[in-house]
């Protein structure tokens, strides 16, 4: 699977981007889709998480209610809607694919794909 994750850029804190995740080389409906975000001088962290079929969605606590992922199969791309953003939001926003246990979604380890990053940068 080879991802290309785009859509980042500065936006000022309570406006919204929008992240999108384009999968090539194996549909994103056969594995499950994560992002994760790392800021400097600190570890890649979830951010959120979709699973294959679609019915399940995973939020890490700091973005709970802001928000969302979504997949459109169509057109074989996830999705990361950031609404309300904070600065403390700022950094590279990575996709990634793979097939994790339930339990361990949240865990950068679990997924076998990455896309190269997109930033993000909150202003105040």
């Amino acid at each position: 699977v080879q991802l290309q994750a785009f859509g980042g850029g500065l936006v000022q804190a309570g406006g919204s981007l929008r992240l999108s995740c384009a999968a090539s080389g194996r549909p994103s409906s056969a594995v499950d889709m994560g992002w994760f975000r790392q800021s400097p001088g600190k570890e890649r962290e979830f951010v959120a998480a979709l699973t294959r079929s679609g019915e399940s969605t995973y939020y890490a606590d700091s973005v709970k209610g802001r928000f969302t992922i979504s997949r459109d199969n169509a057109k074989n791309t996830v999705y990361l809607q950031m609404n309300i953003l904070r600065p403390e939001d700022t950094a590279v926003y990575y996709c990634a694919a793979g097939t994790p246990r339930p339990y361990s979604v949240a865990l950068s380890r679990s997924y076998a794909y990455w896309g190269q990053g997109t930033q993000v940068t909150v202003s105040s």
